[in-house]
């Protein structure tokens, strides 16, 4: 494969957009446990299923950390990449290019896997509700 600059042109794009959703995801979730945390403490309102609700967000949090970190190594390893091309290291600039599309490959199934765990909470929420829907 010969790889140039068009190559990791490619993924300056998808970078960036990824990592605004990521962080978009992040925050509503930070802004979700927020408002379960005043709920609890100052209103003392707890949910029925509250153990269930803090082991899913302590999880989605720590996928969507990992998620955004992987991002920022792919984000990080496209920028050497550039780096190794305009020194002309053309190996050592394919071996960075891998690394920036392996970390985007392991940020997406983490996205993925917190996406999952994300409708399952949607579910437990919905729980308590006893509509049949036909």
């Amino acid at each position: 494969m010969i790889i140039d600059y068009t190559v990791t042109a490619l993924m300056f794009p998808a970078i960036p957009l990824l990592m605004n959703i990521y962080s978009n995801r992040f925050h509503s979730l930070s802004k979700l446990i927020r408002e379960l945390h005043d709920e609890h403490v100052y209103e003392n309102h707890v949910p029925p299923e509250w153990k269930k609700q803090f082991i899913n967000l302590s999880g989605r949090i720590t996928l969507l950390r990992w998620t955004i970190m992987f991002a920022a190594f792919g984000f990080l390893f496209n920028m050497l990449t550039v780096l190794g091309l305009y020194l002309n290291e053309i190996f050592i600039a394919r071996i960075i290019f891998g690394s920036c599309c392996l970390s985007m490959i392991i940020s997406i199934m983490f996205f993925i896997r917190e996406i999952h765990i994300s409708t399952n909470a949607l579910k437990l929420h919905m729980s308590d509700m006893d509509v049949k829907v036909d």
